[in-house]
């Protein structure tokens, strides 16, 4: 059996609300990305429910227009547990679709004050579309390291 889905831990120092208001605030998810491809949100606003869908200007050398932008949509909204989103697009009319990959954040709080964060990248769900395009995962570990650590300093500042 294949495993479709990286996964890291890590324990950050701060509080689960404190990580998880981190998570729902799009405008730090540029300075949590771990691969450097996240430029910033489209949208002002903060998540706040399943369904929300969230707009990231991106960046990828080997994407065909280098700049590009992702309609993401809150898949899971369970503060301060749980969050995740599916990366999709957004055509002209307004139409989403989703190539089945989601990024997952499972918060357990500690009670040292810390929280245990679980980062998943899980594309178990893409389409075959998506893998003609796209080889899976298209980077390492250490990009999921990366972030959570990111996600750590952000969190305890």
């Amino acid at each position: 059996m294949t495993t479709e889905a990286l996964s890291v831990t890590t324990t950050v120092p701060a509080s689960a609300d404190a990580v998880f208001t981190v998570l729902a605030d799009p405008a730090s998810h540029a300075v949590i990305d771990g691969t450097g491809w996240v430029c910033g949100p489209r949208d002002g606003e903060r998540l706040t429910k399943s369904g929300q869908v969230f707009r990231m200007g991106m960046y990828h050398a080997n994407h065909p227009d280098g700049r590009y932008e992702m309609a993401n949509q809150v898949r899971e909204f369970d503060p301060p547990r749980a969050i995740s989103w599916e990366p999709g697009t957004e055509d002209a009319e307004g139409h989403l679709s989703f190539g089945g990959w989601i990024w997952r954040y499972d918060l357990t709080p500690g009670a040292d004050g810390c929280t245990e964060v679980r980062l998943t990248y899980d594309w178990s769900g893409a389409t075959p579309q998506a893998r003609e395009v796209m080889k899976f995962p298209p980077f390492g570990v250490e990009h999921l390291e990366n972030s959570l650590r990111h996600l750590a300093a952000l969190a305890a500042a």
